[in-house]
């Protein structure tokens, strides 16, 4: 949990608790964003996390967080709107905030071609508005509806308020069969003031920005509200076509401006990464002149062919990335040091601050990590900030990098009292009592006692029942805390949950006479408690709250064994570190050791392999799934990629097969149904041989999907 360390230089415990705090930040502050219009933090601010977050996930891909946030796209639509389902998703967009990081994306993205440095690529590079996204699908050149991002698969449906936008046409001067236009709904600064001087002229209440501005008079249930906001549109992306607008990214920006939609003027072709670099830096000097808000600079490879060849990560393509613009710093009092312990144990110690306004947000908190951060060290003992340690009563400077708790960059140790001393962590839990240990190698300070402290067990619950998770309607993290607490009631592991509606009835005084709830609550709560008895395989591992096991891992696996019934007995013989079943487990592309024996400490005999069991007797557990993908020769087969492959890159063919709907795997087993031998393979390769597996090259590969 060291955000001032490089990516690289993170231990594997320290990516796994920076990426625990990340994940809650972040989440946090989407729904603020999209789902609220009430932003607490800039986007410049929330997309560099974002990418940091990214780039740890990539690097320890075993230790993704729940409810991780390179999984997400916006937030949920609003109840207020009929939903529309895209029919193509809407992505974000990967960030950068350094030229290094361009340069990188530049690399990655020719290494994935398998391009030199040398070859060319072009790159169409335009500013990134700071508004609301919109598609808008025009069917026979008719506009047939508007829909909002919302999560990126599904939107709401502001069709009649974005007709009364004067920027977006209702009819197109082409009979296209399918047209979806996808650009941004925003507010110019002039208007911005003009709206606000009204609003507050009628005492209504004034919004904070143009982006809140723009978001919420698109979002109004009464059209005509709509119609009386300066809203302005760009179009800058497309989804579902008939016909394709160009072979170029910047000839099909060129295309919808002929089509009558309004483009950014400011958009330029650049025939490579250095100029695409220099158009940023000019685009950044003119950037108060513009009468819009930018946040940053979007680059986008031009080709559309190699778009396609490049494809998209689970919420971002590959082919594109913002560079965002800098934030903020501000000076001010650091009043005290509590320390919080989660779900894992961690003591995680926050600094209370006097309020200051940093970027245009009011903030009262900061992260301070761990207690090396706070004795001005890294995990390794190499100092920070010069070797300044953070007292109680100190002058800090607050930065916000993205964090609904911002972090703390700097100490100003001249105006340091004469009397101040050393903070010292403390020896015991705060909560429970119970004594702490700090492992080898850890950055993180955890208390011993597991679940049997009151912190742990609660935050696990709070876990269980999250959206991700059992999602129960009315019992959220509020009436956790509450039921934790019941002495008649009491909810203290998950299967108490299920157990719930029993135990009220054997009761004396029961649950509809208690104080928050009556007959109907009661009765609604325990109808949504068993409407949750049914769950799919991989929501209830993500909700066990593993350590490790993430939502993205938990898909991993519910994939790869499809039952409960047969990933408890793989577990169960993986227990034996020398079998076979232990060495598969590994062997899952994205799993890894550190899952692994996670895993296996959790399902090990004794108080947590006997709670998950409890929990399972009330269950129905779903089986997973397969993707649906159409019946090919490659669908539901274990690959295993080996050598050096020189017409594709290793992350490209791994990307291509699962489209097709294989595994791919990182070790040969009798489970192994195909081989790609490229240049240089050699122990996977005898291993095939001796198994009968079957082998190709990689020119038989690309015959065989068809490249």
């Amino acid at each position: 949990m060291t955000d001032n360390i490089a990516v690289d230089d993170l231990s594997e415990d320290m990516a796994r608790d920076e990426l625990t705090r990340l994940s809650d930040l972040l989440n946090k502050a989407n729904k603020a964003y999209h789902g609220d219009d009430s932003p607490i933090m800039t986007d410049a601010e929330f997309d560099f996390l974002k990418k940091r977050n990214l780039e740890i996930e990539l690097k320890f891909p075993q230790y993704k967080k729940p409810d991780s946030p390179t999984e997400k796209i916006g937030s949920l639509p609003s109840e207020k709107f009929s939903k529309i389902k895209h029919s193509k998703k809407m992505f974000s967009l990967a960030n950068a905030f350094e030229n290094s990081d361009l340069y990188d994306f530049d690399e990655q993205v020719r290494r994935f071609l398998n391009l030199g440095h040398s070859d060319p690529l072009e790159y169409t590079v335009e500013p990134k508005i700071d508004g609301l996204s919109l598609s808008l699908r025009y069917e026979k050149g008719e506009l047939a509806f508007a829909v909002t991002r919302g999560d990126g698969t599904t939107g709401e449906n502001v069709t009649a308020n974005a007709l009364k936008i004067k920027d977006i046409p209702i009819n197109l001067p082409i009979q296209t069969e399918i047209l979806e236009v996808r650009g941004e709904v925003y507010m110019e600064h002039k208007d911005f003031e003009i709206l606000n001087n009204y609003q507050e002229s009628l005492g209504r209440k004034v919004f904070a920005n143009p982006r809140n501005a723009a978001a919420g008079s698109l979002r109004q249930l009464d059209a005509a509200i709509t119609a009386e906001r300066p809203l302005k549109f760009l179009a800058y992306a497309w989804g579902e076509l008939t016909e394709p607008l160009d072979t170029t990214q910047f000839g099909a920006i060129q295309r919808l401006k002929n089509l009558g939609f309004k483009t950014n003027s400011h958009t330029k072709l650049c025939q490579n990464i250095d100029e695409a670099l220099t158009h940023y830096e000019e685009l950044s000097k003119i950037r108060s002149e513009l009468g819009y808000d930018i946040d940053g600079i979007v680059y986008k490879v031009d080709s559309l062919d190699l778009q396609s060849r490049l494809g998209h990560r689970s919420t971002t393509p590959r082919w594109a990335i913002a560079h965002k613009f800098p934030a903020e710093y501000s000076w001010t009092k650091l009043m005290a040091i509590d320390i919080q312990v989660g779900r894992t144990g961690a003591l995680s110690p926050v600094a209370r601050l006097s309020p200051v306004t940093v970027g245009g947000v009011v903030v009262s908190n900061a992260t301070l990590h761990n207690q090396d951060y706070i004795a001005a060290r890294d995990n390794y003992g190499k100092e920070i900030r010069s070797g300044k340690d953070i007292r109680v009563n100190d002058w800090v400077e607050v930065y916000r990098a993205g964090d609904v708790i911002p972090k703390i960059s700097d100490v100003d140790i001249t105006r340091r009292l004469s009397d101040s001393i050393a903070y010292r962590f403390p020896s015991n839990c705060p909560e429970c009592g119970s004594a702490v240990v700090r492992d080898e190698g850890d950055a993180v300070i955890r208390c011993a006692a597991g679940i049997n402290c009151p912190a742990q067990a609660i935050e696990k619950l709070k876990h269980f029942v999250a959206r991700k998770a059992f999602d129960i309607e009315g019992l959220g993290a509020r009436q956790i805390e509450l039921f934790f607490a019941d002495e008649i009631l009491p909810i203290k592991e998950p299967v108490d949950i299920f157990t719930l509606e029993f135990r009220d009835q054997n009761n004396f005084t029961k649950l509809k006479d208690r104080h928050g709830f009556g007959k109907k609550s009661a009765e609604n709560l325990f109808d949504a408690i068993k409407e949750k008895k049914t769950i799919e395989f991989s929501r209830f591992l993500f909700s066990l709250g593993i350590r490790h096991v993430g939502e993205n891992v938990s898909k991993l696996l519910a994939r790869h064994f499809l039952t409960w019934s047969e990933f408890i007995s793989s577990i169960s013989l993986a227990q034996n570190r020398e079998s076979q079943e232990y060495f598969d487990l590994v062997a899952i592309d994205g799993i890894g050791t550190i899952v692994v024996n996670s895993l296996l400490s959790a399902f090990e005999i004794g108080k947590e392999r006997n709670s998950i069991e409890k929990l399972v007797e009330h269950l129905d557990i779903l089986d997973e799934i397969p993707p649906d993908i159409d019946d090919n020769v490659l669908s539901g087969k274990t690959l295993v990629f080996t050598g050096t492959l020189e017409q594709m890159s290793r992350s490209e063919a791994k990307s291509l097969a699962e489209n097709f709907g294989a595994k791919v795997s990182g070790s040969v087993s009798t489970k192994t149904d195909l081989v790609i031998a490229g240049p240089g393979a050699g122990s996977k390769i005898r291993k095939a041989e001796e198994l009968g597996v079957k082998t190709l090259d990689e020119t038989e590969w690309l015959s065989l999907i068809g490249k």
